[in-house]
């Protein structure tokens, strides 16, 4: 365990830093119009970090040690093909129901 002085220097720094990463963003390019080639470039942040976040918990899930199992695997593609039909909450709802299914009857 670390010292109590240690603790808060560490979360207040944590805090600084993370205070100015966002600022960098909102405070000081809010305002502004940001260049079309940056534009076009952010348009493509979240469809790359979504799969990163989404694929290791379907594959490789921390609740089964790593091992993957088909509930979620159906359950992630049923998501994927709702989404695309219904939107987001057609694939919440989809993968959700799917999932739960599939645990139960697998």
């Amino acid at each position: 365990m670390i010292g109590a002085g240690a603790f808060w220097a560490l979360t207040i720094g944590l805090g600084v830093g993370t205070f100015l990463i966002r600022f960098s963003f909102l405070g000081l390019l809010g305002g502004r119009k940001l260049p079309d080639w940056l534009l076009l470039h952010l348009k493509y942040v979240g469809v790359a970090v979504f799969p990163a976040l989404i694929v290791p918990a379907v594959l490789w899930p921390a609740a089964t040690g790593g091992a993957t199992e088909a509930p979620r695997v159906i359950a992630a593609l049923l998501a994927v093909a709702a989404g695309l039909r219904y939107g987001p909450f057609g694939a919440i709802g989809a993968g959700l129901v799917a999932l739960y299914a599939g645990q139960a009857l697998l």
